[in-house]
């Protein structure tokens, strides 16, 4: 560094500077700094009067080198007012050539309001600009010292013809107006000299070029590589759109971040900044923000998701197997039924008298046509009633005389129907090995779910470390990140309770 003072102190210094007479724009103005270390632009939406362009111009101020550019477009915006004018010495040459001083192609810092009132004529050179760092002025394309754009607009553009222009700004946030908790603050606030910060804290080129250098260095460990994947799955289930081209632009502000920090690997702390990456619509920001702080328990190798799934898993395969029945067998290795008086038998069907009413029916005697009298039978009485004499109770059957008494006792005469034996059942025994198995692979997840508690634990142990001193991170966020892992270390213990009962009913499986 040109200075001797090391880089964070410095741009923890410097911080402070540029948030100075600012209420409740200390996030905004990180993300712009971070923006411009990152060599990447930032967008801010919000109404007019939100101190917008206060906030570029301060950030002109953190370097010490480049010209500043400012301009309101609208959408009668030519050309001319953004690039510069022709040359009309060049144009009596028969060259076409921009006089690019003091414009946009000049600067190091740009503040453009109302970016996406930008025309067709100008959104081509300016997309180039932004991406590249290059203009084509004529026939000659010329590298430009654009260091970082601030865009501003009170809406997001609806023209598909707008929607490369705002990929280009890799930071977006909205600014809104001092909150009623602050604004006596606001109205107290005195005016603030627009002073050139002091010289300890300004940045130079080869400051930015040294960081950038270093940046690329800065590791991107498995857990936040987890992280990242599990995010991007979450906002393609939202549909919210993010390129491959943000993606890497988002990692590289993160390395940025974790290096300016003094990190040599990216955490999942610095993650909280995805939060102003990835949305497309200002709404989506809180939404990114609520998953990622109840999946903060991912740096401790926690996929909450995934573990759920897991141990629902073995919950059904448990239930499943404790509730498995076999057929019981006799000595001889036969299948036993239960009779409808609960008997144990060898026959897996049985004749059954049908009743109504509790009492038993009978048939007609042989010579009637429809002996089951249409699928009702007969009682005892009506049996006696319609087909046996009064006096002796007997009926001519077959040629001879037959009492009730012993019609009724002929199997052939009862109305009967075939019912099927229910299996005689028991409770499948399972091998001594089977049920070990069983409880030493349920075991190896509760331990696993243990060490990630006791990750966890120390992840929310040095906490107040870790993000107190943290330059990029919001001084709320710490509350919110104890209050999320706390939860997540419920999720994990309550998870863990649930194996433990899982382990204790494949020990209570019955053992052959």
């Amino acid at each position: 560094m040109t200075q001797t003072e090391p880089l964070k102190p410095r741009l923890n210094k410097l911080i402070h500077s540029l948030q100075d007479g600012f209420i409740e724009r200390e996030t905004a103005v990180r993300l712009a700094l971070l923006a411009l270390l990152s060599g990447e632009h930032i967008l801010l939406v919000g109404a007019p009067g939100t101190a917008k362009s206060e906030l570029a111009r301060r950030l002109h101020h953190a370097i010490n080198e480049g010209d500043y550019f400012e301009r309101l477009l609208t959408r009668f915006s030519v050309p001319e007012e953004i690039f510069g004018p022709l040359s009309i010495k060049s144009l009596e040459a028969d060259r076409y050539h921009r006089l690019t001083k003091n414009y946009l192609p000049s600067a190091s810092i740009a503040f453009i309001d109302e970016i996406f009132k930008a025309n067709s004529a100008i959104l081509n050179s300016l997309l180039t600009l932004l991406n590249e760092r290059e203009f084509d002025n004529g026939d000659v394309r010329e590298k430009v010292p654009l260091l970082c754009v601030v865009g501003a607009s009170n809406e997001l553009p609806e023209d598909d013809e707008l929607a490369a222009l705002y990929d280009r700004f890799l930071c977006r946030y909205e600014v809104k107006a001092v909150s009623d908790k602050q604004f006596i603050a606001l109205l107290k606030l005195p005016q603030r000299e627009n002073n050139p910060l002091e010289n300890d804290t300004v940045l130079s080129l080869d400051d930015l070029k040294q960081i950038e250098t270093q940046a690329q260095t800065i590791k991107l460990p498995d857990d936040v590589l987890a992280l990242l994947h599990s995010l991007r799955s979450f906002l393609a289930q939202k549909n919210i759109p993010v390129s491959d081209r943000r993606w890497r632009k988002a990692v590289k502000f993160l390395q940025v971040s974790a290096y300016t920090n003094g990190q040599d690997s990216i955490s999942v702390w610095d993650c909280w900044l995805l939060q102003h990456c990835l949305w497309h619509v200002p709404a989506q920001r809180q939404l990114i923000l609520d998953w990622y702080q109840s999946h903060l328990g991912i740096g401790a190798g926690f996929n909450q998701e995934r573990l759920e799934k897991l141990v629902h898993t073995w919950e059904k395969t448990l239930a499943k197997e404790s509730g498995e029945q076999v057929q019981l067998k006799n000595n001889r290795g036969e299948l036993l039924y239960l009779d409808k008086e609960g008997r144990q038998t060898l026959d897996k069907e049985q004749w059954s008298v049908t009743e109504r009413n509790g009492q038993p029916l009978y048939l007609a005697p042989p010579d009637n046509s429809d002996r089951t009298n249409n699928d009702e039978g007969y009682t005892f009485d009506e049996l006696k009633e319609q087909f046996f004499d009064d006096y002796y109770q007997q009926c001519h059957i077959d040629g001879h005389w037959q009492h009730i008494d012993k019609y009724i006792k002929n199997p052939q005469n009862q109305f009967r129907v075939l019912l099927s034996n229910q299996p005689c059942m028991q409770a499948r025994k399972y091998p001594a090995e089977f049920i070990l198995k069983r409880v030493n692979e349920t075991r190896q997840i509760a331990d696993d779910l243990q060490v990630f508690i006791n990750r966890l634990g120390e992840q929310k142990d040095g906490l107040s470390e870790t993000l107190s001193t943290h330059l990029w991170l919001g001084e709320s966020f710490m509350q919110q990140a104890e209050t999320s892992l706390s939860e997540t270390i419920d999720r994990a213990l309550k998870l863990q309770q649930r194996m433990e009962k899982v382990i204790s009913g494949f020990r209570k499986l019955p053992t052959l």
